[in-house]
């Protein structure tokens, strides 16, 4: 039985009869581009074939009813009087916080019945809240036959998690949920959000690896490091670090503070090796992807200093596997998930040796993803 029908099953179980649709939004890893979103640069995601999916039917009253297969949760609101669940963040809160600002947005939404269910890891830096949000667009898009291009959609589903969810974030994860295409990457301008599709060479795949190590000191270090950013920008006379280029940097670098000199080197030099990955990949020149991969992670650890001893072991074992062409964490830093770009054939091996190594070398276990790249969010 896939996966449709035993969503399909959920909901004739907590509602009665069959959904009208299932869609689906997926999650994402960013395969280069790290603290550069904020700064105005590039980043290079990947929709990735893990997913939340929504089975939907349509009301013909104001009420959505809600029911989360993963949790054996419900909820349900009125399109009437939509607010948050509590003060901390919860799953029907995504929801809540689309229906919210499409409202706000001037579009007219019919209530509905959906049962939700997903494979994206949580809490583990693929964008399950992405993800979330947008498979709820796409439901109410077309149930309530909105005219939403994908990039609109983007912009609503981050509008949701930042002014109703409460967590601030960039543009790139909803933009890849939304705008993702089977066996591309995605690169993205953040400052102007222009885009283009970069096609993912055949027989590579991307291996995504979850450190188990939660990342308790993500949110004062982010900000932190933002305002770091933020001041070398002043001092070097520039509206935000994409508009320094590493041999602009490099004459202003020693009037720079040290610790703002190397988070402003960590930056300043990740946006080039994000443009500088795009014309490798378009040239099918994974050797020199890989080596753009390593150099980002050495850069994250002695620079931006936002990795962790566990994730630089996890990556280490990666880079010295044979087919392994490079690996990196990816993500806001301090744990979370590394992404690895490795040879199709090589993929069995590498995997077995993070699971046999990794444990004993951090006393950690590691959930391991074996990705593709696939579609943004439309129906399943």
């Amino acid at each position: 039985m896939n996966r449709n029908d035993i969503l399909t099953q959920h909901f004739a179980h907590a509602f009665d009869g069959k959904p009208d649709l299932i869609v689906r939004a997926p999650g994402r890893v960013n395969l280069i581009g790290e603290h550069t979103d904020y700064n105005d640069g590039f980043v290079l995601p990947m929709a990735i074939d893990y997913d939340i999916r929504i089975a939907a039917r349509a009301r013909p009253d104001r009420t959505v009813r809600l029911y989360s297969a993963d949790l054996d949760k419900h909820d349900t609101f009125s399109l009437d009087d939509v607010r948050r669940v509590g003060e901390k963040p919860t799953w029907s809160d995504y929801v809540r916080g689309v229906a919210d600002v499409l409202q706000h947005e001037g579009f007219t939404l019919r209530g509905m019945d959906a049962a939700i269910s997903g494979n994206v890891p949580r809490a583990a830096g693929l964008s399950s809240s992405a993800a979330m949000e947008l498979a709820a667009i796409t439901a109410f898009r077309r149930l309530s036959a909105l005219e939403l291009d994908p990039v609109r959609a983007a912009l609503l589903g981050q509008r949701a998690e930042n002014e109703f969810v409460g967590m601030r974030c960039g543009i790139m994860d909803q933009f890849i949920s939304s705008l993702g295409k089977a066996d591309h990457a995605l690169l993205i301008d953040c400052r102007s959000l222009s885009y283009e599709l970069v096609p993912m060479p055949a027989g590579a795949r991307v291996v995504v690896t979850d450190s188990a190590i939660r990342r308790g000191l993500v949110d004062s270090a982010y900000n932190e490091r933002r305002a770091q950013c933020e001041e070398g920008a002043r001092l070097m006379g520039v509206k935000a670090l994409r508009d320094v280029s590493v041999e602009m940097f490099g004459a202003h670098q020693a009037g720079l503070p040290d610790v703002t000199a190397r988070r402003c080197k960590h930056v300043v030099t990740e946006d080039q090796r994000t443009l500088d990955s795009v014309e490798a990949l378009k040239r099918g020149d994974l050797a020199a992807f890989g080596k753009l991969m390593n150099a980002s992670h050495a850069s994250m650890r002695d620079g931006f200093e936002i990795t962790t001893p566990d994730i630089d072991t996890l990556v280490e074992i990666q880079q010295n596997m044979p087919g392994c062409f490079g690996a990196r964490m990816t993500g806001g830093g301090f744990g979370g998930c590394t992404v690895a770009l490795v040879q199709g054939e090589a993929v069995p091996a590498l995997v077995e040796a993070i699971q046999a190594q990794y444990p004993v070398r951090t006393g950690k276990t590691p959930q391991v993803y074996v990705c593709r790249a696939t579609d943004g969010a439309g129906l399943a």
